[in-house]
């Protein structure tokens, strides 16, 4: 089963990745048994917090959101995390030739290289059950920085690149998860704009 490449992502992320390569599942596979089941994570656990625990922003008073409001954001934010990986890693397999890696027709490479890569990401939202902003800040921080490395070290082997390469296309890579995330940010205040922002109540 794809879920066991999580724990392997942790304790021997070159063995996982050469194993990856080897499985070359599709991004349907990747997206269904992998990708689908991870990124539930975030939005389950986001709106557990914001309904029923709040958060406080100032000494004494909780703030949450109506169910609806929360619900209507997570899952807004589930969408884009799909969207995400499958963009990213389209472009990682449309890059692939300029550094001298393998183009795959159906981008399954690319898409799995992101998917494996952003484990940490989707396992730091287990973070979110304990609503407090710098405490999440710090874990989604650590897990973002994991997951960099695991994109850098995963790279010439599922994309099968020379190592030296790796950095420029690892950056190149980064440019446009960037660009994806400002497109996101922009997309989240159009969408707020047209009556999807957040209700609050106090708690």
């Amino acid at each position: 089963m794809l879920l066991t490449h999580a724990f392997g992502m942790f304790t021997h992320p070159d063995e996982e990745w050469a194993t990856i390569r080897k499985e070359h599942s599709s991004p349907t596979h990747v997206y269904v048994a992998y990708v689908g089941i991870l990124a539930l994570i975030s939005p389950i656990c986001a709106y557990i917090s914001t309904t029923y625990f709040g958060w406080s922003v100032t000494e004494g008073q909780v703030i949450k959101l109506t169910a609806m409001s929360s619900l209507q954001l997570n899952v807004l934010t589930y969408i884009a995390m799909l969207v995400g990986v499958f963009g990213l890693g389209w472009m990682v397999d449309w890059m692939a030739k300029t550094y001298g890696g393998e183009h795959d027709e159906f981008a399954a490479n690319g898409i799995a290289l992101v998917a494996y890569s952003c484990t940490p990401l989707f396992l730091a939202g287990f973070a979110l059950l304990y609503p407090v902003p710098w405490f999440n800040m710090i874990v989604f921080l650590g897990a973002a920085a994991y997951s960099g490395y695991l994109m850098y070290d995963g790279l010439p082997i599922v994309m099968r690149i020379d190592k030296d390469r790796a950095v420029m296309f690892g950056g190149a890579i980064l440019t446009v998860a960037l660009v994806f995330l400002v497109a996101t940010r922009v997309g989240s205040v159009i969408i707020w704009s047209l009556g999807f922002g957040p209700e609050y109540i106090s708690g």
